[in-house]
């Protein structure tokens, strides 16, 4: 039997607009509900900082700290308990009272990294930033594609941050070489031989998960939430499709072969930070981007329960859930899927909105959070 990752308690001091709270929770879904700027979003952004990064709004640590009529908190905090793949656990992150701009996060009161949350906590969400995300900016969908892929794959942070900081030093040399200074090409070399290492790693990690995805949505019962095809555009993977095992040389090779194009242009041109996620809705043969608001926000609706679904069998436990103002702009019908569809997964879902009835499909089986100014009531 799957286990399911849910936080059982959560307690926070001095965040956002929650000067203090603690709130007792089971394993079941949650659906806050209250007005708009009581805190909703708030409370799901400190779940959010219980996984790995920087939580749902990518906040850094001083922009959370409580702030208005009463004063500033000098420190802010999330605590938690929660249950995992591997048992009861306690988390913690927070401001180092040291250095508050700075985030320490604390597992069984012992510092931790960003691999083990991913792998203790795997967690997916979706906000209203991601309701266009079809038709926005390629690199939003990467982002949100790599968040995904990191549910499943929790060394795929580790690697993503291995390569962005040896492009950045290749860069900087690269720029020395533009203006004509002197650069040791030995280091030169091993920066471009470690952004291939872990840009290989990047690209292997992301089609597996592409795969185990595809399949998930591919083999579903038809429901609510449309099926999507979808594909990974980028030089990288395609080097992994056509020869998994020259591609690391060949990608070593080809950012050597660009080092004058890369300086002039003042980035690399090449590598798996210039992926694009394609998307089709399937039966209606159309891309993504040009469906339908409603359409497109299905389409990814279906995709993070798919995602969800395949990590809950494929690892054993169910991920955390996070719908910040789903249900606001879904009919009654898609209410009613993604009530069916959460159960089915298992998981702890993390609902918002503004009246308890926007979550009526789901009946009895969750608990609910009244949330009102900073305070948060169960009931």
């Amino acid at each position: 039997m799957n286990r399911t990752s849910a936080v059982t308690r959560l307690k926070l001091t001095g965040f956002r607009n929650y000067a203090w709270l603690d709130l007792v929770l089971d394993a079941r879904p949650v659906c806050l509900f209250g007005p708009n700027g009581a805190g909703k979003t708030n409370l799901v952004e400190a779940v959010s900082f219980l996984g790995p990064g920087r939580g749902l709004r990518a906040a850094g640590s001083d922009a959370v700290r409580q702030r208005g009529a009463g004063g500033e908190a000098p420190v802010w905090a999330v605590h938690a308990e929660a249950e995992t793949a591997d048992g009861p656990v306690t988390l913690a992150t927070g401001a180092d009272p040291d250095n508050p701009a700075r985030r320490k996060t604390r597992l069984e009161g012992v510092a931790t990294t960003q691999t083990q949350l991913a792998r203790l906590f795997p967690m997916i969400w979706l906000t209203p930033r991601e309701d266009r995300l079809w038709a926005g900016p390629r690199s939003d969908r990467l982002r949100f594609f790599d968040r995904l892929v990191l549910a499943g794959e929790p060394g795929h942070g580790t690697q993503a941050n291995a390569y962005d900081k040896a492009m950045r030093e290749r860069q900087r040399l690269l720029e020395r070489m533009d203006e004509g200074l002197s650069v040791d090409l030995s280091w030169l070399d091993a920066l471009e031989a470690k952004m291939a290492e872990a840009g290989t790693a990047m690209a292997r990690a992301r089609l597996a998960a592409l795969n185990a995805l595809q399949s998930e949505i591919s083999d579903r019962p038809a429901s609510a939430f449309p099926k999507a095809d979808l594909a990974l555009s980028g030089y990288l993977e395609g080097l992994l499709i056509e020869d998994e095992a020259a591609a690391e040389a060949r990608f070593a090779a080809r950012l050597k072969d660009t080092r004058r194009k890369d300086g002039a242009a003042g980035r690399a041109l090449t590598g798996p930070h210039r992926t694009e996620l394609e998307a089709r809705h399937r039966e209606k043969d159309q891309v993504a981007a040009d469906c339908s608001t409603g359409e497109q926000k299905a389409l990814l609706l279906g995709l993070a329960l798919a995602h969800g679904a395949a990590l809950a069998r494929e690892r054993g436990a169910a991920p955390v859930m996070i719908f910040d103002e789903a249900c606001a702009h879904l009919d009654v019908d898609r209410r009613e899927g993604l009530a069916s569809a959460i159960a089915a997964i298992g998981c702890q879902a993390w609902l918002t909105g503004v009246e308890k009835g926007l979550f009526e499909a789901f009946g009895d089986g969750v608990q609910y959070v009244s949330v009102e100014a900073g305070k948060a009531v169960r009931g």
